[in-house]
This record gives C-alpha cells, sequence and structure tokens, in this order.
C-alpha cells in the first residue's frame, strides 16, 4: 500500500511489462490545444499536460535528453516522444514521431543516443535525427545500462514461468483453457498474475550491434532482478573498469517470497562468471548499488529489519578492498535514496525524505555529516550529477514536472528552472494557494498540514473543505503531483483541502513513523480529526457545516474507519464532524484482508501478524480497529471506489463496503473498474473517477 515518489511513472512501466503488447496503430499522439476556461484547473486540463519522463545528460554536460509523453482521450493513452535541448536553456527540439513510445535514453557519447522502443535498442545521431535498430529483445525489453567502455550492456528482459510437471500434464489439449493451477504464494503481484520475473542479460556490444542472441543470464534460478514491482535499471550497476556488475536480488520464490523483503547486494565477474553476496547478515530490503568513480567503493539503500517495507532508508557504503561496512546515515533519522556519488568521490549524494518535502542532500563519508543542498516547496524526483550540476526531476502541489538545476555548492537553493514543457497551459490557471502549518496533535506534537485553498478564494466567502487521507501508510504527504490524487483538482472544484502528515508518515523522523504500526485505530486517527477541527474552528472561510473526506489505500482505511466514528462530535450541530465520505481501494475487513493479500509480510508487520492468533494481545489491539466492526455507527453518505486488478487490497473489500453502506440504508455510490490497478491510470477511467469524486463532493457540500 505504500506510495512511492515515482509510483506512477514506475507502474505504468511494470503494467506494461505484465501484458503481452498489444500492436500499435499509426496515429501520433501530439501535443493538444488547450483554452483553459476562467482559470479553474479541471481534471480535463490536467490530462491535457504533457509529463516529463527520463531524462539523460551528454557526457559533456551541454545537452539534455529527456522523454515527454501527451495523452489522447479519443485513444484513451499515451505516447512518449524523445526531445533534446541545451542544458544552458533554450528551445527544445523534438527528436521522434512514432507511434510506439521511446523510453530509456543513455547516451553513447556527445553525438549519439541510445534508447529503446518498443523490444528494439536504438541508437540515434541526435544532429541529423538518423537511427539505426542495435538490438531486439523477442521476450520483452525493460531497459538497459551501457557498460563504461562502451563494450557490452546489461538490459531487463523476462522469462516465462514454467509450471511443474505433475500439473503441466493436466493441460495436455486444452489450448483454450483459462484455468489456473497453484500450489504455492505468490501467484500474484499487485497487478499483475505471476506468468513471467524480470532478469538481467549481459551482451557484448561492438559500437555497432548489440549480440543479444548470445546474451548471458546473471541470475541463478527463478528470481527477480530487479525486483517487482517498483524496481528498474537502478537496480544494477557497472563498476568502473566495467569488470563486475552489482545487481539487487531478493532470491526467494513463493511462501518464502510473500513473507519476506530479505534482498541483498551480488557481485557478479563478467570474467569469472562468478557471484558472491556483499550483505548476506542484513535481513532487510538492500537495493539500488553505486560504485564509487575510483571503484575502491560501493553504496547502496539497506534497511535493517525483515518484514518491514518501511524501515528506515540507510545509506550503506562497503570498502571493496578491506570489507569494511559503514553504515554513513546512523545519526541522520531520514531514509537516503537515489544514490550517486561525487566525481571525486568525496560526497555521496541522495533525495531524503524530509518533513514534507524531497530534496537533495549530500553525505560526507569522512565525517558521516549531511548537508542540505535543494531546498523549496517542491518534491526532487531524482537528479543527475555531471561535473558541478545537478538536473533535478523536479514537482510541488501546484507544477508538474520539469527540469531544475542545482549547483553542487548550492546550500538550500531553490533551483533554477531549465525546462518550460507546461508553461504555456499553466499560465492560464489560477492555482489555489498552498500553506504550510504545523499544528499541536492531541498528545502535544507538532504535526505538519498542508492547507491548499480554493482557485477562486474570496476572504467575504465560506466554502467547503476535504478532509485528505494518505495512504501507504507509511508515505508522506508532499509536495507531489499525480494524476489520481491532484490537490490543484480538488481546489479548482472550489473546495479547502486538509492535508495533515498523520502519525505513520515519513520524513519527520522514525519514532513518528512507527506510531502507526499495530496502532491503525489510534494516534493517527486522532491526528485527522484534530486536524479536521483544528481548521474548521480557525479558518472563518472553511464551513464548518460542509465537511468532507477521502483518501485510497490506507487512506481508504482511514475513511471506512472515520465513518464509524463520526457521532456524538462536540462542535459540529448534528454530532457529525464529516457531512460525506469517498474512499478509494481501502481496506475494509481486516481478517478477509489479510487471507486476500499477497504480500504477507505487510499485514505481519503492521497488523502483528494471522487473526487466529487470539492469544497475542497485539492480534487483538490491531483487528479490533478493523472498520467492518463499526458499520453499526456508520452516518454519512459514502461513495466506493475498487478496481479488479489491485492484488494489495482486493475487490472484494470495496463491495463489502458498499454493501454495508446499502444495508444500513444510507446513501451510498460504487464506481468500479474491470481494468484498473491499485491505482487509475487510464485516460478515460481517470477522467471519470475526477468526474466522478468533483459530482459526489458538489452534490453533498454544494
Amino acid at each position: 500500500m505504500k506510495k512511492i515518489y515515482f509510483l506512477i511513472a514506475l507502474s505504468l512501466i511494470v503494467c506494461a511489462s505484465c501484458n503481452k503488447k498489444e500492436k500499435t496503430d499509426e496515429n501520433v499522439i501530439g501535443k493538444p490545444e488547450v483554452q483553459v476556461n476562467n482559470g479553474q484547473f479541471t481534471p480535463e486540463v490536467m490530462w491535457s499536460l504533457g509529463k516529463m519522463g527520463e531524462t539523460a545528460v551528454s557526457p559533456d554536460g551541454k545537452q539534455l535528453a529527456y522523454t515527454l509523453t501527451y495523452y489522447s482521450m479519443e485513444e484513451n493513452k499515451g505516447n512518449a516522444e524523445l526531445y533534446l535541448m541545451p542544458t544552458e536553456g533554450g528551445e527544445a527540439v523534438r527528436l521522434t514521431t512514432t507511434a510506439a513510445s521511446e523510453f530509456n535514453p543513455v547516451w553513447q557519447d556527445d553525438k549519439t543516443l541510445l534508447f529503446c522502443r518498443d523490444n528494439d535498442i536504438i541508437a540515434m545521431d541526435v544532429k541529423s535525427k538518423n537511427e539505426k535498430t542495435l538490438g531486439t529483445v523477442e521476450n520483452g525489453l525493460e531497459g538497459f545500462k551501457l557498460a563504461p567502455d562502451g563494450k557490452s550492456i546489461v538490459f531487463i528482459s523476462t522469462k516465462q514461468v514454467v509450471r511443474p510437471g505433475h500439473i503441466d500434464k493436466l493441460f495436455d489439449g486444452l489450448d483454450k483453457t483459462t484455468g489456473r493451477i497453484n500450489e504455492d504464494l505468490m501467484y500474484r503481484h499487485w497487478d499483475c498474475w505471476v506468468d513471467e520475473y524480470p532478469q538481467i542479460f549481459l551482451a557484448n556490444f561492438d559500437g555497432k550491434k548489440v549480440d543479444v542472441d548470445n546474451a548471458t543470464c546473471l541470475i541463478d534460478s527463478t528470481f527477480e532482478c530487479p525486483m517487482r514491482p517498483w524496481g528498474g535499471v537502478e537496480q544494477y550497476n557497472y563498476s568502473p573498469d566495467s569488470k563486475t556488475i552489482a545487481y539487487t536480488c531478493r532470491k526467494k520464490t513463493g511462501a518464502d517470497y510473500a513473507h519476506s523483503t530479505n534482498s541483498d547486494i551480488f557481485l557478479y565477474d563478467i570474467e569469472k562468471g562468478t557471484t558472491r553476496n556483499l550483505c548476506e547478515d542484513i535481513k532487510g530490503y538492500d537495493q539500488n548499488p553505486v560504485f564509487s568513480h575510483d571503484g575502491k567503493y560501493i553504496a547502496w539503500e539497506s534497511m535493517e529489519r525483515d518484514g518491514y517495507e518501511s524501515d528506515k532508508l540507510r545509506l550503506m557504503v562497503l570498502d571493496l578492498t578491506t570489507g569494511e561496512r559503514t553504515d554513513m546515515s546512523e545519526n541522520f533519522d531520514y531514509n537516503f535514496t537515489g544514490i550517486s556519488w561525487t566525481e571525486d568521490d568525496k560526497e555521496i549524494l541522495g533525495v531524503v525524505n524530509y518533513r514534507g518535502m524531497d530534496e537533495i542532500f549530500a553525505c560526507d563519508p569522512a565525517t558521516k555529516t549531511f548537508r542540505q543542498i535543494s531546498h523549496g516547496y517542491h518534491d526532487i524526483h531524482g537528479f543527475e550529477l555531471v561535473g558541478d550540476k545537478l538536473y533535478a526531476d523536479q514537482v510541488s502541489i501546484q507544477y508538474p514536472s520539469e527540469v531544475y538545476v542545482y549547483n553542487l555548492s548550492d546550500d538550500k537553493a531553490e533551483g533554477k528552472k531549465l525546462t518550460a514543457i507546461n508553461d504555456e497551459v499553466l499560465s492560464q490557471v489560477r492555482m489555489g494557494k498552498v500553506e504550510e502549518h504545523w499544528i499541536t496533535t492531541v498528545d502535544g506534537q507538532k504535526m505538519l498540514t498542508w492547507l491548499i485553498y480554493p482557485y477562486d478564494y474570496d476572504s467575504t466567502k465560506v466554502y467547503p473543505a476535504l478532509l485528505y487521507c494518505e495512504g501507504g501508510p507509511q508515505s508522506m504527504v508532499s509536495q507531489f503531483w499525480s494524476t489520481r490524487w491532484n490537490f490543484m483538482v480538488m481546489s479548482g472544484a472550489g473546495y479547502f483541502i486538509i492535508a495533515p502528515n498523520r502519525r505513520g508518515t515519513i520524513g519527520f523522523g522514525t519514532e513518528w513513523c512507527e506510531e502507526i504500526s499495530g496502532d491503525y485505530g489510534g494516534l493517527c486517527m486522532q491526528d485527522y480529526m484534530r486536524a479536521a477541527d483544528f481548521f474548521t474552528d480557525s479558518v472563518k472561510q472553511i464551513d464548518k457545516e460542509r465537511l468532507g473526506a477521502c483518501g485510497a489505500s490506507f487512506g481508504g482505511y482511514s475513511v471506512y474507519w472515520l465513518a464509524g466514528h463520526n457521532y456524538d462530535v462536540k462542535g459540529y450541530a448534528d454530532g457529525r464532524r464529516f457531512k460525506v465520505l469517498l474512499a478509494h481501494n481501502g481496506m475494509f475487513n481486516f481478517e478477509q484482508q489479510y487471507l486476500e493479500t499477497e504480500e504477507l509480510w505487510f499485514d505481519n508487520w503492521d497488523l502483528g501478524g494471522p487473526y487466529w492468533d487470539w492469544d497475542n494481545p497485539q492480534i487483538k489491539k490491531s483487528y479490533a480497529c478493523s472498520p467492518h466492526l463499526y458499520v453499526d455507527k456508520w452516518n454519512a453518505p459514502i461513495c466506493v471506489i475498487h478496481s479488479e486488478f489491485d492484488f494489495r487490497i482486493v475487490a472484494s473489500e470495496g463491495m463489502a463496503a458498499y454493501n454495508a453502506a446499502k444495508m444500513r440504508g444510507l446513501e451510498a455510490r460504487y464506481l468500479y473498474f474491470p481494468d484498473e490497478t491499485h491505482w487509475v491510470l487510464k485516460p478515460q477511467n481517470s477522467l471519470l473517477w475526477h468526474r466522478n469524486f468533483i459530482d459526489w463532493f458538489d452534490s453533498h457540500l454544494k
């Protein structure tokens, strides 16, 4: 249920890899003509914006290549193309115009850009735009990396799961059957049936052709690399001398995989064909290895505890000569991700989830001290360091991805905007004001809460408000931009939005994050109610009697829980804090959820284990917070949304919640997507989602 800052981009890649590619037609989706009415940011305007994808700076630091996706509502899909612009600023040039999407740009040299299109690895002369296909990966291509010496590549492809012989014989002559037979766990994951698994392959490259046919698979047995569902090319790297490859792998399958987060960093010697584990004694997630430029060290992201997917992401560094391993962030209480070494190897850079923002920090490995480089109201998804310049993919609540430039020597700089992908459209929009508030919780702590104003705000008027409940649960209400939960769309519909970083969110220290595990009905829910009461009492422009609540995943659970604790509330005219509710893909019945989900480590950690372990006091406490136990207290209209291909929280959870509301005689609505996942990714489905969202709240709060 975790929301990762690059969630949607990776989800699109994963979804594409889990299904057979459809044959593309010849229609090329381009930039639409957009006219904004009255400055209002609507769902339709949101989907007209271009979406920045991957970026790559040329070795000389003079050119920036990036992918940019535009969407067609009529065709119900998007199309990514490659663009090129000077890093000093200026007009962008479109490099490709195809019906297929380009991805994974990698510079071979200052004149030649490599990239993927469908299953092909392609080289382009960026001046002439002439292309040449270097190799085709028949089993599907998800990305690649080029060796520092340019003589090989490592690409990601998939292998099919082979049924055991005693099962396979049952399918003899049944080529049209749709039946599935499983005898182990982890037969589905997030949004895919596990019919295939990704692995990495090493292929020679002579500068003209990638020898795909004779590629070597680096992973033994049926293990994943990269790991589903989030992993990509960041999960492996070449050494500077191109002689070894470090990669991430969780060498588990079936029930073992379903119960464990124990992945490791492995080092593959290309000449010898041997592999060794660098962190066998670390029991949590170890991932995303990066070599120092001198090849003496390797750094990676490391979690300490097995089964806890939201453990602190530590910066771990290994001396490859002595074998000494150091936790650089032992005195730094924040996650450190997206590792990059400076050219002189004197600092290690990364993105840190920090007090409501995602910022670039630098670590001095000699002293294990950290300094902040970027600063502002934004999220930085990732960056590329070339020389002393950092090219960052940056968003905020008020704008989608653009590239910003920072200097390595910066100290809390706001960055310089380089690209201008959506300026033409956004110049026509009046975005809602965003305020940072630190409010006092019921136990005297300080909690960051964002308050977003209606786009047409007039201080002489009053407006309805929505309490936004974050998913995760261990994720931050940051300065994120999304095509699902978009605060500017809510603002454009005429609402205040109250968005608290309640107990359990990351970015505020380990203690704050871990207070939620095993206590889903405790302080985290008090934090929500406190935030709602604080703003409805202190902001006179908020109509206290027109307050709604919404959320997805853990946020959907939160809405269900709040629905059952929405009576006899002091200070509200009818004793109801919330007059209307909307829950997307939320947990409703904990006992059923435990048996239906696939990543069992999650419920084992956050709930304490299986519900039948009634001798365990933690089990009794956790499962007593299940929303289905409080349906008799529900008293407000509720809209339930769920999707069939959500295998984290399955669709029956939403159906049960909706049915319960109807049986209680409440006004209720059920929006069901038979072809969506934990997220709503298809353009027309998303537009329906947003129209339904606005209509539901408008009909009850306006």
